[in-house]
């Protein structure tokens, strides 16, 4: 994590965020391309990794590897880059055991220096950014990469942010040939894929009208979730007005229209019998980045086109987006216990009430394992419990039949199919599987992805191979169960 070297210290102490102000030399400032990162031929690396120090950063370098100068992968070169090179050198060598340490360029880069992140951009035709929160330190990344024409993968799980980089870069973007595209981690592809491919269940006349995603995080161990999550989350409770001031501000979204009529609100707590689960609303970025996609549906119903397309990859795009109708979609996070919801509640309580207050921010920040009951604590979870660790999230769709009954308003729903995306612990294993993949897709289909422009991952990634290459590497996409309700 980095930080201003302008701030003074009682904002670092106020954040919570203990960073030493080291400086580094200013690398040379390039000139930002008139062309796209795509058809420039003097780039150096497939892909820069930035702030591959950090938690999760050093989890995304052992997965990179893991693909880097196989003959079947498109990722041929790679490097790493932040502020610190010594401690890059130590994730390198961690990610690297327990094989010899491979010769890996080190960057250096700041966020505080725009020269050396339109430096970093000029060399990359992607650039996977791990440095969080984003709403702090990734708007120079998104605007490097958007003046270069480099392509851009994050792993933030923040609206405002998100909705914010899409007002001011999308253009920009476009005009380069940059596709920049946040959410590439645990938030948000696991929910944008599953509900894609529980629509994809509901053959016609069928139709769903309801999806609502239950996630279940599981461990032989206590679990200890990634800090940057908790941080995200305390912040994004301190702009919650921002965001929707964001929104107010900028032309309202397109519509889907949505079959029969809308679900009831129902209980604050649910009791999920079918797969033994209690559950309530989980205030995350997944239902908003889902609402983003289907907006873009609304536009664009056939999907995005592919900056260099052919004609069998325009009957595959459409042929999927044919298959994937609106739906209401909701998040709610589960427990086998209703003991485990009550705990969910109180850290919610916490969060939603401290964060509003800056005095409140700085107790969530500076004693994170307090107010997050164990959950969340500054040194993150040992490699032992990272190993332990899993999720499942449930995708339990509601709708008719027959899609004729959906518009008669008295008749309630009459099918139920459940279906399941399941692998390993959320923060330092799945999220940096899901990042790696889709950068191999954007480097192995980049023609048939749009030229540029800042978007969610759904829209860009449902019609690729991502599902099945997940599916490959210990994420699974299951259906459970099909049947008739009354």
């Amino acid at each position: 994590m980095w930080t201003n070297k302008k701030t003074s210290p009682k904002i670092l102490d106020y954040f919570g965020l203990y960073l030493k102000n080291s400086r580094h030399p200013t690398c040379i400032t390039i000139s930002s391309r008139r062309m796209s990162q795509k058809h420039n031929p003097n780039t150096t690396y497939d892909v820069i990794i930035l702030g591959a120090s950090g938690f999760t950063g050093k989890y995304v370098i052992r997965e990179a590897l893991k693909f880097l100068n196989v003959p079947s992968s498109p990722l041929k070169s790679l490097a790493i880059a932040g502020r610190n090179t010594s401690k890059l050198s130590h994730a390198l060598q961690w990610a690297s055991r327990p094989n010899p340490q491979p010769q890996i360029p080190i960057l250096t880069a700041d966020t505080t220096d725009p020269s050396s992140l339109r430096h970093l951009a000029s060399q990359a035709k992607i650039i996977l950014n791990c440095v969080g929160p984003f709403r702090l330190y990734g708007e120079p990344v998104v605007k490097a990469c958007a003046d270069s024409g480099c392509d851009y993968l994050d792993i933030c799980g923040e609206p405002e942010f998100m909705e914010r980089m899409e007002m001011k870069y999308h253009e920009k973007a476009v005009e380069m040939g940059s596709l920049v595209v946040s959410a590439c981690g645990f938030d948000s592809i696991p929910a944008e894929l599953g509900w894609m491919f529980n629509s994809r269940q509901w053959l016609p006349p069928a139709i769903h009208t309801q999806v609502d995603a239950y996630i279940s995080l599981e461990s032989d161990k206590r679990i200890v979730g990634n800090l940057g999550t908790y941080e995200s989350a305390v912040l994004s409770v301190a702009n919650a007005d921002k965001l929707q001031e964001l929104r107010r501000s900028r032309p309202k979204m397109p519509r889907p229209v949505m079959s029969g009529p809308p679900p009831p609100k129902g209980p604050m707590v649910h009791h999920l019998k079918e797969i033994g689960l209690w559950a309530v609303k989980l205030p995350s970025a997944d239902a908003t980045v889902v609402r983003r996609t289907l907006s873009c549906l609304a536009e664009d119903p056939r999907g995005l086109p592919g900056v260099n397309e052919s004609t069998e990859q325009i009957e595959r795009r459409e042929a999927f987006w044919s298959s994937i109708k609106p739906a209401h979609f909701g998040m709610k996070i589960a427990s086998k216990s209703l003991l485990g919801v009550v705990r969910f509640i109180i850290v919610g309580w916490f969060i939603g009430l401290f964060g509003k207050t800056g005095i409140g921010r700085w107790l969530l920040l500076n004693f994170p394992s307090v107010f997050s009951l164990g959950y969340f604590r500054k040194k993150g979870p040992t490699e032992d419990q990272v190993a332990s660790a899993n999720f499942k999230m449930w995708f339990v769709g509601h709708g008719y039949s027959d899609g004729n009954l959906a518009s008669q308003g008295n008749k309630k729903p009459d099918t139920e199919i459940i279906t399941r995306v399941m692998g390993p612990e959320i923060g330092y294993l799945t999220t940096p599987i899901i990042l790696v993949q889709c950068a191999l897709v954007l480097l192995k289909e980049r023609d048939n992805l749009p030229k540029g422009g800042v978007f969610p991952p759904g829209i860009v990634f449902g019609p690729t191979d991502l599902q099945d290459r997940l599916q490959q590497n210990g994420i699974s996409f299951d259906v459970i169960s099909k049947k008739t309700i009354s």
